[in-house]
């Protein structure tokens, strides 16, 4: 890999993923690479042997090199820097399954890379696929991977995960969680918070007015009530209620094809309702592409929307597209936030 020493390249902390899927081959293969060279700095921080079962993996092979902080990284050198852990033994771990001592590592290793943006050591950090069933079996007793993130962050307020692809950035009112208990937490709060939450994080990625449609929950959009006059009460004067104070916000349209419209360009973010409603349009139109954002909290986190992909573990095939995506969006939204911070340092000098 090819390493700028750029100072205001944003440094990413770059972590393997769950060593029992497809992380630790897509990520050696981009090293290899070199594509994000001139676009962000990267640090692995994982265990050297996981990265070594990559590049095996992968068919590729380059330098790199141990170090023992991130304050300690010789960003000149064309070697790829490593925090090697040390903690991950790929010996005792089987491929392709879902491990709960594999989940248990993961999240120590994320944790690790936390502590470091926490410190200021790292300007965002971008993890290769994990499994959320494995990180609960490791003693992660979060429903999935944000949550655990906003607790180790000391986080209160609201936040939530997004979905970007082909310039779309797809959000949702309500995530992990039953549909049953999704209907009970959309509510007016929940969802102006979920529309300013895209605004807001939009334009920090130079976005500067988001279109943003806002999902029906009902079919048809309620047909005027007759399915349900949850948007008549409820998801209409909020939408209208957030739009009156400047956000570009519309809605609520039909949910079976809004996304269609957004796709076509005619809006920027659809804000669905609940999880299905909106991954499974996205998830269509792209599933190797697309780029999952924890937004909302102070560190910027981004990952592939896809995940470990047993079923081809091993076999030197996986596709680097989403994780190549996420690494542009995290150097992107480290990027600016650190050239805001410039700015309001300078504005109050």
């Amino acid at each position: 890999m090819s390493t700028s020493d750029g100072s205001t390249l944003p440094r990413i902390a770059f972590v393997l993923g769950d060593y029992t899927g497809i992380g630790p081959e897509i990520s050696a293969r981009i090293l290899h690479s070199g594509a994000l060279a001139g676009e962000a700095r990267l640090l692995v921080v994982g265990d050297v042997r996981v990265l070594e079962q990559g590049m095996r993996d992968a068919g590729v092979s380059f330098a790199w090199h141990r170090v023992g902080s991130a304050q300690s990284v010789d960003w000149s050198a064309s070697s790829v820097p490593v925090l090697d852990l040390g903690n991950t033994d790929p010996v005792t771990l089987e491929r392709g399954v879902v491990s709960a001592e594999s989940g248990r590592l993961t999240g120590d290793t994320l944790a690790f890379a936390i502590e470091m943006a926490k410190r200021g050591e790292v300007d965002a950090i971008t993890f290769a696929p994990l499994n959320k069933a494995a990180l609960w079996a490791g003693g992660w007793k979060f429903p999935d991977e944000h949550k655990m993130f906003a607790h180790l962050l000391g986080h209160e307020g609201y936040f939530s995960e997004m979905n970007v692809l082909d310039g779309q950035w797809m959000s949702r009112v309500t995530s992990h969680v039953s549909l049953r208990e999704a209907l009970d937490l959309i509510t007016a709060e929940s969802i102006e918070d979920a529309i300013r939450l895209v605004d807001r994080t939009m334009r920090r990625a130079n976005i500067a007015k988001p279109r943003i449609a806002v999902a029906a929950l009902n079919p048809h959009a309620g047909e005027g009530g007759l399915f349900g006059r949850d948007e008549i009460e409820l998801i209409g004067p909020t939408v209208a209620k957030v739009a009156a104070t400047g956000v570009d916000c519309r809605g609520p349209f039909p949910a079976d094809t809004i996304y269609v419209k957004a796709f076509a360009g005619e809006y920027d973010s659809v804000v669905a309702m609940y999880h299905d409603q909106g991954q499974i349009a996205t998830k269509i139109r792209g599933f190797n592409r697309g780029v999952t954002v924890t937004a909302g909290l102070d560190t910027v986190f981004t990952t592939p929307s896809h995940g470990t992909a047993f079923d081809i573990v091993g076999k030197g095939v996986a596709s680097t597209g989403a994780l190549e995506n996420a690494l542009r969006l995290a150097a992107q939204l480290a990027g600016n936030a650190s050239a805001a911070k410039r700015t309001e340092n300078t504005a109050a000098a």
